[in-house]
């Protein structure tokens, strides 16, 4: 479940940095390996903040790790802060968005994601979503 305002028992144990990254109108979902937390399902590329990392320099190596694009630190916008409670565990999660315009080669890694889609995001929301996504789509592109 995830909330705009932190909720009164929110006790975080991690922040997660995610971007929608668009080319063309569409975003890219990544399709997560079986094995994988929530497997077989789509997300946008994210993951955990190391420690000591910025939220920026976070954003970057996850999409360079899960997606091989290389982008640079203006190319991002930052959109928002989440504060998300799952049964087991409270996290934060911040939300980038950044346009790519060139013919960026996708190299995913294969101990993450199989496979990957260019899809516009209200088609998205027909896909199976990790947990939340749905909402984050539809907070950030007010469908």
């Amino acid at each position: 479940m995830i909330s705009l305002q932190k909720p009164a028992d929110f006790n975080p144990v991690f922040e997660v940095v995610s971007c929608f990254v668009e080319k063309k109108g569409k975003i890219i979902l990544l399709h997560r390996q079986d094995h994988a937390r929530e497997g077989n399902t789509w997300g946008v590329p994210a993951g955990k903040l190391k420690d000591k990392e910025t939220l920026t320099e976070g954003v970057l190596r996850e999409i360079k790790e899960e997606t091989g694009i290389t982008l640079k630190e203006p190319n991002l916008k930052y959109f928002k802060k989440i504060y998300v409670k799952y049964p087991n565990y409270d996290f934060v999660y911040h939300i980038f968005q950044t346009k790519i315009k060139g013919k960026e080669e996708i190299k995913l890694n294969p101990e993450e994601h199989k496979n990957y889609k260019w899809i516009t995001p209200k088609n998205a929301l027909k896909m199976n979503l990790i947990e939340d996504e749905d909402a984050c789509i539809k907070l950030f592109y007010k469908i």
